[in-house]
């Protein structure tokens, strides 16, 4: 029997400070000391080496994940008229961009084991107005980019990659982000590259793509005070920049640690009955932003409190998918009309997943969810 330890966080970023203070805080002083808090070596520094880790030419960076998506869709003119595929399961920001810039966003529905995009559904909802599809590498699981680029290639769209949950994860051997037209990330402190406030990026093999990106990321201006159209204000902190550049050196470390905690979830918990373990694509290689259970049966939540009386905190990702939010009830979709997603919403539980998780932490983890299963 594994002994009750103290309770367990969902997930904890304060453990990753301590391994790397020296380094972050000889870095931001140094940008406190030199007075340049916008732009500089410190961001362009952090883009040549993540369009460098991703394999890419081009790396722009932002002050979101959101933003990043936004830019993507702005760059490519995607606007009024224009109808954008994506998934109806993931955070509201995918969908919350198409509709900022005045497209339609159209769900199709998940695979139950992936929680990534139905690419067959994907081929059937294009029409005359689709421009651009928006795979999301959902959890750090990468989306089947090989079949998707090829329906995307038949029908000359365009794949914005959202890459937030999934930086350092592959598909074939190539870094996700550098798959599609442009990959979008975010920084956000609980990704698996994750600043110290908010940021992202968008990377692509296409240079004046990039340079019409940070024309609009720049209020719309290409030189000072010369606007060539409306943009936004859309720019890294220094200080971001230099925290980044650090953590990039140890992110496939704390991936790997990511992936072996998985494995142990996979070992220890698929035979669990009532409870499905999440898939990998023989081709992909995830990076578990997080590690997320279906529980069948109706039992989600009485599990879910009962892990909590055990010290095993929890998280639900996502509780309700987005074709059914009141934000989109005129697109007029029915319950039941993605009938996947919807049943997923009501079943997934994402256990503790970090990459300071210890094992004795994972088997408090593994134990409880035994324990519980057999009453």
């Amino acid at each position: 029997m594994v002994q009750s330890i103290n309770s367990i966080p969902a997930f904890d970023i304060k453990q990753q400070y301590p391994t790397i203070e020296a380094e972050v805080n000889k870095a931001v002083l140094e940008v406190l000391a030199s007075g340049r808090y916008i732009g500089g070596t410190a961001v362009t520094g952090f883009e040549e080496k993540f369009a460098a880790y991703i394999t890419t030419s081009e790396c722009v960076a932002c002050n979101s994940g959101t933003d990043a998506l936004y830019l993507a869709l702005r760059a490519f003119d995607i606007g009024a008229g224009d109808q954008v595929i994506t998934t109806p399961f993931t955070f509201i920001a995918t969908s919350e961009v198409i509709s900022a810039v005045g497209a339609k966003p159209v769900f199709v529905d998940i695979d139950a084991n992936t929680f990534n995009l139905n690419i067959q559904q994907v081929a059937a909802a294009i029409t005359p107005q689709t421009k651009a599809i928006i795979p999301v590498h959902l959890f750090g699981e990468p989306v089947d980019m090989t079949a998707l680029m090829q329906v995307a290639t038949a029908h000359n769209l365009i794949v914005i990659e959202d890459c937030a949950q999934s930086t350092g994860a592959s598909w074939g051997g190539k870094k996700v982000g550098s798959i599609g037209h442009v990959g979008c990330f975010s920084f956000y402190p609980t990704k698996n590259l994750g600043g110290c406030g908010d940021g992202g990026a968008i990377t692509t093999n296409e240079p004046k793509l990039a340079e019409r990106i940070r024309v609009i990321k720049e209020h719309g201006q290409k030189n000072r005070y010369q606007y060539q159209e409306i943009g936004v204000n859309s720019r890294l902190d220094a200080i971001q920049g230099v925290i980044l550049q650090i953590k990039l050196r140890y992110l496939d470390i704390w991936n790997q640690q990511r992936q072996a905690i998985a494995s142990r979830y996979h070992e220890f918990l698929s035979h669990i009955p009532g409870i499905v373990t999440p898939q990998e694509l023989d081709r992909g290689e995830g990076v578990w932003n997080q590690y997320t259970i279906r529980v069948l049966n109706n039992k989600r939540d009485w599990l879910r409190t009962q892990l909590q009386e055990r010290g095993v905190n929890t998280m639900i990702y996502y509780p309700h998918p987005l074709h059914l939010q009141p934000v989109y009830e005129s697109l007029g979709y029915a319950s039941g009309q993605l009938p996947i997603s919807e049943e997923v919403c009501s079943q997934v539980l994402s256990l503790p997943m970090f990459p300071e998780l210890s094992q004795q932490q994972q088997d408090q983890v593994i134990y409880s969810l035994k324990e519980v299963s057999s009453l």
